[in-house]
This record gives C-alpha cells, sequence and structure tokens, in this order.
C-alpha cells in the first residue's frame, strides 16, 4: 500500500484499508519495539514538532517515534516560532517545508494544518485540532483490537461532550471501520449535523450504525464506553455550565453495569479529571486498558510517519 508523501489531516481522507493498515503495522513496530527491535526508516530526516497546545502523550509519542525510527524530531512551541502571527501560516509552511521532511502540527484551528499540508511540500501530520484528533483514534482502534481481536461489528459508545475533537474522530474511524458507534450526550453538545450524516454514509457503506441520543440508558450491549475531558482546552471558562450539564453523563460503576456485559471495557484518551467524566474507581479498575491506549499512542503514530515518510 503506497500512502508515501501523503498528509495525515484526518480520517475522512483514508480508505477503511488504509486505516487497517495504519493499525495493522502499529502492531506489527510495537511488537519489534517489545522484542527491542527498532528501525532505521526515517535515517537522515529531520521532523518539526509545532505545538500551539501543551501536550504530555501526543509530544512524547512524536519524539519518541522519531527517535526510535532515526530521525530527528525538533520541538517548537508557540514561542519558538511566529505561525499566524508575524508571518503567516502559509509563509511559514514554505520555510519549514525547506528545511525539515515532516511536520507535525498540535493546535487550535484546523484551517491551520490544512494551510501547513498544502504550501510545505512535505507530509504534515495533525496532533490535534480543535475539529479532529486522527492519531488518537488510531491508537483508540489499535487497543479495542488487543482487547477484543476483531473490530467489525463492535458496540463502540462515546459519552460526554459530543462534539469534541475526539468524538468527531470516533465518528469518523468507527464509520470507516465498520464499528456500530453510539454518541451519548446532552442535545446541546451533539455534533454537527453536517459530519453525522457523512460519518453515517461510512457507517452504512461498512454495515455498522451510528447512533446520537442524549440517553445514557443506550450504553447496553457496549463493548467499549469511552469519555473525554468535560471541557477542553481554550473552553476553560465554560466549566461550571459544562458540570451541570453532564453531571449524569460520568462512566461510573452503576453505568458500566447498564452495558449487561462482563466484557465491557471503559477507555479515555487522557488526562482524566477523575470525578468528573469518570469515577477514580472505574478508572482503575480499566486502567491496563487506559494505559495500554496511551502507551498505543507512540506506535499509531510511528505506523504513521514511516507509512507516509519512511524507506
Amino acid at each position: 500500500m503506497n500512502l508515501k508523501g501523503r498528509s495525515f489531516l484526518t480520517l475522512k481522507d483514508f480508505t477503511p484499508e488504509e486505516i487497517m493498515y495504519f493499525i495493522d503495522l502499529a502492531a506489527e513496530l510495537k511488537e519489534k519495539k517489545k522484542q527491542g527491535v527498532t528501525g532505521d526508516s526515517l535515517k537522515g530526516k529531520n521532523i518539526a514538532l509545532i505545538f500551539e497546545k501543551p501536550s504530555t502523550r501526543t509530544r512524547c509519542a512524536f519524539t519518541v517515534a522519531c527517535v526510535d525510527e532515526g530521525a530527528h524530531p525538533e520541538y517548537l512551541g508557540k514561542n519558538d516560532i511566529q505561525l499566524g502571527h508575524k508571518e503567516s501560516v502559509e509563509d511559514t509552511a514554505r520555510v519549514l517545508g525547506r528545511m525539515f521532511d515532516g511536520i507535525e502540527f498540535r493546535g487550535f484551528s484546523h484551517k491551520n494544518v490544512e494551510l501547513l499540508a498544502k504550501y510545505s511540500g512535505v507530509p504534515v501530520w495533525n496532533g490535534l485540532t480543535d475539529d479532529y484528533h486522527p492519531t488518537q483514534i488510531l491508537a483508540d482502534m489499535l487497543t479495542v483490537k488487543e482487547q477484543f481481536g476483531t473490530l467489525k461489528g463492535l458496540h463502540f459508545v462515546f459519552i460526554g461532550d459530543g462534539r469534541n475533537n475526539v468524538a468527531n474522530s470516533v465518528m469518523v474511524g468507527c464509520g470507516k471501520l465498520g464499528v456500530n458507534c453510539t454518541i451519548i450526550a446532552p442535545d446541546s453538545l451533539w455534533p454537527d449535523d453536517e459530519l453525522v450524516s457523512l460519518c453515517q454514509g461510512y457507517a452504512k457503506e461498512a454495515g455498522s450504525t451510528l447512533t446520537i441520543t442524549d440517553q445514557t440508558d443506550a450504553v447496553a450491549g457496549a463493548d467499549v464506553i469511552y469519555t473525554d475531558v468535560w471541557v477542553s482546552m481554550g473552553e476553560e471558562e465554560k466549566s461550571a455550565e459544562r458540570l451541570l450539564l453532564l453531571k449524569d453523563y460520568q462512566v461510573n460503576a452503576a453505568l458500566m453495569k447498564k452495558t449487561g456485559k462482563e466484557t465491557s471495557v471503559a477507555m479515555h484518551c487522557l488526562p482524566a479529571v477523575k470525578g468528573n467524566e469518570i469515577t477514580e474507581e472505574v478508572f482503575e479498575q480499566h486502567a491496563t486498558v487506559i494505559f495500554d491506549e496511551a502507551e498505543n499512542r507512540m506506535h499509531t503514530i510511528k505506523a504513521v510517519m514511516v507509512a507516509t515518510l519512511g524507506q
């Protein structure tokens, strides 16, 4: 499968076969790393890591993945470059594209990652924008596959802020891969109608379903219950309002019981605000899966870089 030279901005841009290729390659690279084998697929490559938003998992995952495959990662924080302030995104892209072989961007505007991809002339990877978080979903799907041995036909529930970047990417990923997906959120936090419609189209093609509801009983039959923080970065002033709105959407023991399955797992993209979106008890009960998921950020990010830039 030839993915060389392609940017990774959203899973919408990839076929189900290509997404599965990333996941399978990640599993292979993970197995090799466990055996102490790293590669030189990115030897001699220089990678720019642009971070408007700070991060533990994304920064560490890209850095370790680069080093494991022989590349040099260069961290560029919001005070290190003039992206969109003293210099336009287009001009920054053209400068970085002359000096680097690939660019990771983690920030606010999705438009910025699109401009970087358009003007840099090198592969650009989305480490998170306000709209999408595609590397997270690859890690999630690898984790689910490790847990259940398969993806197609499973029932994946996202509960909480249904219009954030993770929920958006969950719908796209599940739809493409034939995973039945339910988004449970108060209706004021439902995802965008246009995106729902698009993802329902993907699901139909893959033989799965996408349901949007405000009813927590919809967790019945769920294999995975997935949540994220109730207040995203940049929305801190909405904290009190969100806590009130989402208090009945907490992942707790009672909610887990409603799945009716002993095998259901709870997942979280981290960082977690325990006591808000998930209780300490449920978090610790499923900590192994949650931290597998965190580790898998690195293996899946490595797979994306190797597939799009590697030798």
